[in-house]
């Protein structure tokens, strides 16, 4: 199918390019040539549709897979819209008027967008998201169980792992080197940076305390998790820990915090657009209504 899709583009792109000659009444009459890629009903698509579906640089076979799925999904609207016609009477005033409403939308969209990507200010510095975590810190009630730690899952296989219990405890530079290079050779998993807060449910994801319902408890009870199953090892050592319904910490929602004030940025980029452009508009005199 997708060779014959090629062919078919191939074939069209090079007789849509070209005149096409026919004779009436003993003269030559030069014609456009169209030629249908697909029919659906009476509705046809043309070679000179698919141009821009597949851009420049695409694989052969990838430019024919899209163009075969644009050309297959063309058929299905327009089939889908044929049957409506069959068992609803439209309003063609009506779905002009919202086509129209569609496309004025999205070349609104389209400037607002170029607008707020060449203004918006995307840099956030740390004074801003104290401010902002200051600001609005009951926003950050945690819904689950975060910790502050390390872990290492091995595979139950690995040499050594009476080790890693004493490794995983320490403080000491010259031991965390040891882990950490046991851990290159070894772990299927880990993190030793105890300074980073983590999701709990997230951590612990197909292990077996993922199976424990009371999830707290198990954090609350002791700082040093140990378990296996089959296949691994799991080792966890917690420094620190909140539980739902505690405020997170500031490092834990840094990120969600700066995505939170570009957005805010963003929709005030975009209301000073409207305002703009309906200022000038109103002061160049393009602009009035009417009464009625």
């Amino acid at each position: 199918m997708k060779s014959n899709i090629i062919h078919i583009v191939a074939l069209c792109a090079i007789l849509s390019s070209c005149e096409f000659f026919k004779m009436k009444n003993s003269e030559v009459e030069i014609v456009d040539a169209k030629i249908p890629v697909a029919r659906a009903h009476d509705v046809f698509l043309y070679s000179e549709d698919l141009e821009g579906i597949a851009p420049a640089g695409m694989s052969v076979e990838d430019s024919a897979d899209r163009v075969n799925r644009y050309i297959n999904s063309w058929a299905k609207k327009q089939l889908l819209i044929k049957e409506a016609a069959k068992n609803i009477e439209f309003d063609e005033a009506d779905i002009e008027r919202k086509i129209l409403d569609y496309r004025y939308s999205l070349m609104g969209y389209e400037y607002q967008s170029f607008y707020i990507n060449k203004h918006l200010e995307k840099d956030v510095t740390d004074d801003q998201i104290d401010e902002y975590y200051e600001n609005n810190i009951d926003n950050f009630i945690l819904k689950q169980s975060i910790i502050r730690g390390k872990f290492v899952f091995l595979p139950i296989e690995a040499p050594k792992t009476e080790d890693i219990n004493k490794l995983i405890l320490t403080k000491e530079d010259e031991n965390l080197e040891k882990l950490n290079a046991y851990c290159l050779s070894f772990a299927i998993s880990y993190q030793l940076n105890d300074s980073i807060w983590m999701n709990l449910n997230e951590i612990i994801k197909g292990t077996p305390w993922s199976k424990i319902e009371d999830k707290e408890d198990l954090i609350k009870k002791t700082a040093y998790l140990q378990t296996y199953d089959s296949i691994n090892n799991y080792h966890i050592n917690i420094v620190d820990y909140k539980t739902s319904g505690e405020i997170a910490p500031k490092n834990f929602v840094n990120e969600q915090i700066r995505d939170i004030i570009i957005n805010k940025r963003k929709m005030e980029l975009a209301k000073q657009l409207e305002k703009q452009v309906y200022i000038k508009a109103t002061e160049n005199n393009e602009f009035e209504i009417f009464n009625k």
